[in-house]
């Protein structure tokens, strides 16, 4: 029988993921929510871009979404400059006994040792409640910084560093909010610290990237003593245009941010971004392993590694192909996560999800 499914959000991540809903026979979907009142109405086939009509039109109404009566939902609703509605969003679904799987809030990826005790015990009291799940996952953080990683790890002898990076041009990317709002692409280059977007305020980045850093120490059986982190901001060397809109002279360019998982005073786990929107901007620091990006696990130890991972689509570019590698992650994880205990869920904790069902002549 197939599992009945809503879909909350239908930007970049969540309509990618809602196409899969649509066209996967293992799911039902039974309703689609969105926070645009321009798309309420619409057909969830339309909002998908597939040539078909669901019968299922989106609502702006959680209760709506609710009384269909899904098993899970995959919510791809906006997190990263809405943490608390995210936050209640979750328990909400969680308590009327719905499993969730999802994009955001990203700091329940992994939240123990991240986030205050508090706001777990209320959304397992949640969970406890409805007797459902939560999992929520990504790329990175997310798949390139735990379930990649780990596999490696598990082959080793000894390890002493385990570093994740996403190195990317960003040009393509349409997300005007995380671009301008969150990295902060396209403002003056800091003078202090008080001049830097939100992204890179003290201890922002180390809650935002804390999930995987403490995921990949519990799975390694390490204690992080300290998490520590640093970014470096280049201009513009002239006007130019990328899919948000111009990036003036001498604005913000290209970023990059390192957080350190600190045990003994090591740098054990390290997640680093490379965020370019040109290539030819600071040659010196990391260079992808196919135009336009790619993530990279390296694992020094015995044996050591460099895995190179590069996502590619014949309907897009890497941007493009990133998302929709996190959206399939969310969705072929959902049959697991209906079966999984009670709480929130990680990586750690489910079995592997190997792709069971996705296959389709070429």
């Amino acid at each position: 029988m197939a599992i009945r499914v809503a879909l909350l959000g239908t930007g970049n991540c969540g309509s990618l993921a809602l196409r899969q809903l649509v066209e996967d026979p293992r799911f039902d979907l039974t309703g689609v929510w969105v926070s645009s009142e321009a798309k309420v109405g619409t057909d969830a086939g339309e909002l998908a871009r597939l040539d078909v009509t669901t019968g299922i039109a989106a609502v702006d109404d959680m209760d709506a979404i609710i009384a269909a009566g899904p098993d899970c939902a995959v919510y791809c609703a906006m997190g990263d400059v809405r943490l608390p509605e995210a936050m209640a969003d979750i328990r909400r679904l969680l308590e009327a006994g719905i499993d969730v799987v999802g994009s955001a809030p990203g700091v329940l990826q992994y939240p123990w040792g991240v986030i205050p005790g508090k706001y777990i015990d209320r959304v397992e009291a949640s969970a406890r409640q409805g007797d459902a799940t939560v999992f929520i996952t990504g790329v990175d953080p997310g798949f390139a910084t735990d379930l990649l990683p780990f596999a490696l790890a598990g082959t080793c002898r000894r390890i002493s560093q385990i570093r994740t990076m996403e190195i990317a041009d960003y040009a393509t990317y349409d997300g005007a909010t995380v671009m301008f709002d969150v990295m902060g692409f396209g403002s003056p280059v800091a003078q202090e610290l008080g001049d830097l977007p939100m992204l890179y305020q003290p201890g922002v980045l180390g809650i935002a990237w804390g999930t995987a850093i403490r995921q990949l120490a519990a799975g390694l059986g390490v204690e992080v003593d300290e998490i520590r982190d640093s970014v470096e901001q280049e201009p513009a060397p002239e006007d130019f245009d990328v899919a948000v809109g111009t990036i003036k002279k001498g604005t913000v360019a290209a970023v990059r941010f390192q957080i350190e998982g600190l045990v003994g005073g090591d740098p054990v786990i390290v997640v680093e971004h490379v965020t370019r929107l040109r290539p030819d901007l600071r040659p010196d620091w990391a260079q992808p392993a196919q135009d336009g990006g790619s993530y990279r696990v390296e694992i020094t130890g015995e044996p050591s590694y460099v895995m190179d991972v590069c996502p590619t689509s014949r309907h897009g570019d890497h941007n493009y192909a990133a998302i929709l590698a996190a959206a399939g992650r969310i969705v072929n994880a959902i049959p697991d996560v209906v079966a999984a205990a009670p709480g929130i869920r990680s990586t750690l904790d489910l079995p592997l999800v190997t792709g069971k069902g996705t296959y389709r002549p070429a």
